[in-house]
């Protein structure tokens, strides 16, 4: 993090919070959010000012890629070329945790930070509700590691996001 401190909001997991945290992450800021998993800290995967801070907020090496979030198949595909098997293995296992890294698809629209350079991309469609609302009223990808300093262990609360990264990113959706 560059600068001094911000206040880190907590908001709620009703429709007012997930839609202020889509304004958020909109804006250029860094969203925490639960995933079915851990919590991950979002930014927008299309605004290069908005991954770096993940890697600022994190200490997270650059050259490590991210994760990219996204509501659905087709977002996904907007992003990353799925093949018959890419595109069979998503169709019957998303959404979940689980992630492919594809091809990237030619001209996307992703910062090259997201990738760290690399010509292929990490890709999900996460099974959380909370996560897949986040997504929908946001309307674009969401580069997303765990919501934890670079090498320790990943947040299952929001109190453990607030503990690791408070005042280092705008805000965390308290999922309970």
């Amino acid at each position: 993090m560059t600068g001094s401190a911000k206040q880190t909001r907590r908001l709620a997991a009703d429709a007012e919070g997930i839609g202020k945290a889509a304004e958020i992450l909109a804006s250029g800021g860094l969203v925490a959010f639960p995933t079915e998993t851990v919590y991950g800290l979002g930014a927008d995967a299309r605004d290069g000012e908005a991954v770096a801070r993940i890697f600022a907020a994190k200490g997270r090496p650059s050259f490590n890629p991210l994760i990219v979030h996204v509501a659905d198949l087709a977002t996904a595909e907007r992003y990353g070329v799925f093949n018959r098997t890419a595109r069979s293995l998503v169709q019957d296992g998303w959404p979940s945790s689980l992630s492919l890294v594809v091809p990237l698809r030619e001209g996307s629209s992703l910062s090259p930070l997201v990738t760290a350079g690399q010509p292929s991309v990490a890709i999900r469609v996460p099974g959380s509700d909370l996560s897949l609302k986040l997504l929908r009223a946001f309307g674009g990808p969401v580069a997303a590691p765990s919501a934890n300093p670079s090498g320790r262990i990943s947040p299952t609360t929001a109190d453990h996001v607030l503990s690791g990264l408070g005042g280092a990113i705008d805000a965390v959706i308290d999922g309970g």
